[in-house]
């Protein structure tokens, strides 16, 4: 596991747009659509609004790359929907469905301030607390952990107007685009890049997304950087989670300072130090 004792930088203007962390687990065959209802109860004081989405696939990362499992379940024959719990402003978000849990943290309005990611973990191990507890006290059985998940969402835009996409290089250090004279269709309007790393120790991997969008809020021209870990510790515990957790965050930061061109990090978003 990564060192947390080691000092990361920090920024004035983060880039962040939302923050996950969630894990995934045996599903849980006991718990029926009433229970969403009686959980709700646990976090309504908080999480005031309620909505259904569809279920995500569960995906397990194995020695040859991610693998999708699936479980046939003695229950009604169609898919319970995942279940979003709203904090009033949006910034919150728990999510459950019968096999995951997942806590989001998400920026709705440009003057949300990201709250760094020792309150993101805390904000998680908490409401997971409560998912386990209200598992125990309902009788619907224990989390078998299979995989943990953490990703990390940034959104980068252009301060002085100029075209990101053209000068892909000013931001990321590995990229860069040759304007020279003559080429058959001069500059690209969109790209999109992904890679996969792995993890020291068997933990698991970093998946990087990188590609061009516009911001649906204002229709900014934006770079979507999206770093997400999925893997699992060396003992299927709560204890263990939130070591490999700790491990998570420090390999995206990793990351992300090494990607990112330092000149860049300290003149758009304030690099310290």
């Amino acid at each position: 596991m990564a060192d947390s004792s080691l000092n990361f930088p920090e920024y004035e203007r983060p880039p962040v747009t939302e923050v996950v962390c969630g894990v995934m687990f045996a599903p849980l065959k006991a718990m029926l659509a009433p229970h969403f209802g009686l959980l709700w109860e646990r976090y309504k004081p908080e999480y005031s609004e309620c909505q259904e989405v569809v279920p995500l696939a569960t995906q397990i990362e194995g020695s040859g790359g991610p693998r999708a499992e699936l479980e046939l379940l003695e229950v009604p024959p169609f898919p319970l929907p995942r279940v979003w719990f709203i904090a009033p402003n949006g910034n919150k978000l728990v999510q459950v469905q019968r096999e995951r849990f997942h806590h989001n943290w998400r920026k709705i309005n440009p003057e949300d301030e990201y709250p760094r990611h020792k309150r993101v973990l805390q904000l998680f191990n908490e409401r997971l607390e409560t998912f386990v507890s209200f598992l125990a006290e309902n009788s619907l059985g224990n989390l078998e952990l299979k995989q943990y998940e953490i990703t990390y969402v940034n959104h980068i835009l252009s301060d002085d107007g100029r075209d990101l996409v053209a000068n892909i290089g000013k931001v990321f250090r590995d990229f860069s685009w040759e304007n020279r004279s003559g080429r058959p269709l001069g500059t690209p309007e969109g790209f999109c890049w992904k890679t996969v790393f792995a993890l020291p120790d068997g933990a698991g991997r970093l998946h990087v997304t990188i590609r061009n969008a516009t911001r649906v809020t204002d229709n900014r021209p934006i770079i979507f950087f999206e770093l997400t870990v999925r893997g699992f510790g060396k003992e299927p515990t709560l204890d263990d989670m939130r070591s490999w957790f700790v491990m998570a965050h420090a390999q995206i930061v990793r990351t992300f300072d090494d990607m990112v061109d330092k000149e860049f990090q300290r003149t758009v978003w304030g690099r310290r130090p």
